[in-house]
């Protein structure tokens, strides 16, 4: 996709790999418009790279309904949509309270369908537009510790297969980042849960979990959609993970070749 001149928005851009998405796409010509919680930070942060910021509580649904027209009104028709952001929980299930786990669903699952489902309809009428989410490798199997998280990233890269399917004979495309551990808060907070130390250092004995910069994945992130990739997946030596978890979606397109599906183009 050509990328200059693009509206691309991206959710949870005031820090980590949002933040470097948001600079990369500004990099490449883009016009970008920042959603965060954090206004003042977004404000800033927006006015540097010459975009538009748009604070919003991706948690609250009247906000999430909202969110798509304003930014059109405001900012013009999307061409780019960055579902990125999300909440991590970092603790064994029976100790995660039970709002964390409606609010990790929340945001990183059903906000990005949501937020998608605004978008679609105007990426249809120009029959132009990509999408992206910010999946995980946790969600490719299950990791202790991350079970609620997991899932929920598991469901988002399953949503974005079959959107994939539905839009095949349009020119809208798909990206899902799915990358291991990235050098963020995020991390941060999981390394330091002691309980799941075990679990990581054996993982690091096995050299699977090298660590990532948000600006190295902002980066592949940027090219796959240049490129219209499926994919942006890290480490490369758990490739395997995803190319696993990646057949029986194969299976059934190979399947469902030929069989009408979704807006269909002449």
């Amino acid at each position: 996709m050509e990328l200059t001149g693009a509206h691309v928005v991206v959710t949870g851009a005031s820090r980590g790999i949002g933040a470097a998405m948001a600079q990369h796409f500004a990099d490449a010509g883009s016009r970008v418009s920042l959603v965060a919680r954090s206004a003042e930070t977004i404000k800033t942060f927006a006015d540097e790279l010459g975009g538009q910021a748009f604070p919003a509580d991706l948690l609250d649904r009247e906000q999430v309904d909202e969110l798509i027209p304003r930014i059109q009104h405001e900012a013009g028709e999307i061409d780019v949509l960055v579902n990125n952001a999300g909440l991590e929980t970092n603790a064994f299930f029976h100790k995660v309270p039970a709002d964390n786990i409606r609010d990790v669903t929340t945001l990183n699952l059903e906000t990005p369908m949501v937020l998608t489902r605004a978008v679609l309809p105007g990426m249809l009428e120009r029959n132009r537009g990509h999408f992206v989410f910010t999946s995980s490798l946790a969600g490719t199997a299950g990791f202790p510790g991350l079970a609620s998280y997991g899932a929920t990233k598991a469901g988002l890269t399953n949503f974005a297969a079959a959107m994939r399917m539905e839009l095949r004979d349009t020119a809208i495309n798909m990206t899902v980042v799915a990358p291991g551990p990235v050098d963020t808060q995020m991390w941060d907070s999981l390394e330091d849960e002691n309980e799941l130390a075990p679990m990581l250092k054996r993982l690091r004995q096995f050299q699977l979990i090298p660590k990532k910069s948000p600006d190295y994945i902002a980066a592949q992130t940027l090219k796959a959609v240049q490129a219209d990739k499926r994919h942006v997946r890290s480490p490369r030596r758990l490739a395997s993970n995803t190319l696993l978890r990646e057949a029986p979606t194969r299976i059934v397109e190979g399947i469902l070749t030929g069989v009408p599906l979704g807006p269909q183009r002449n």
